[in-house]
């Protein structure tokens, strides 16, 4: 059994209360089909647990698979300096089949974030460190695939379903 070794923290993204019953960790990749799939269920379940709930989302671009993955992570990075990285994370699921750099910046234009600065941003690679913490961090506690789910700090193998983990919290009590 693989355990979150990263406890949530100050630096992570965090959705929910700090008092919740559970805590979801997803390890994700904007460009992964499969991450595209989990992304509807987690909503569904934020929705249905309501304060129960705290979902963390760490970056984990596989790079060598999703060529725009990176760049996807950098560009919710720079989102979140301007306190709108959920709703980039939104955008970026969302249009997760087109996610070239031309298209990141006009989804950032989108939301009302200065494109040229994330142009700029993504040219210089600012927050790479910032996306290497969170994938050093995954490879530590057991990572090897998107999208992987640590729930109350241990790691989900099963389906990721949406009544499948329900009953996965349930147990987790």
């Amino acid at each position: 059994m693989n355990r979150l070794l990263v406890p949530v923290n100050g630096n992570d993204h965090i959705q929910g209360s700090a008092d919740a019953e559970w805590t979801l960790v997803e390890y994700g990749d904007y460009e992964c089909p499969v991450c595209g799939q989990a992304y509807p269920i987690v909503k569904q379940l934020q929705e249905h647990l309501g304060d129960q709930l705290l979902f963390v989302f760490r970056n984990f671009p596989l790079r060598e698979i999703h060529p725009n993955a990176e760049h996807a992570a950098e560009t919710a990075e720079f989102a979140a300096g301007y306190g709108s990285f959920w709703e980039m994370h939104d955008v970026l699921f969302e249009n997760q089949d087109r996610l070239e750099d031309e298209i990141l910046i006009g989804l950032a234009a989108q939301i009302g974030l200065p494109a040229s600065k994330l142009r700029r941003s993504l040219a210089s690679e600012i927050f790479r460190g910032r996306i290497d913490l969170d994938f050093r961090g995954g490879i530590r506690s057991g990572v090897n695939g998107t999208p992987t789910f640590f729930i109350n700090g241990v790691r989900h193998d099963g389906g990721f379903g949406f009544e499948m983990l329900l009953r996965a919290f349930a147990e987790a009590k």
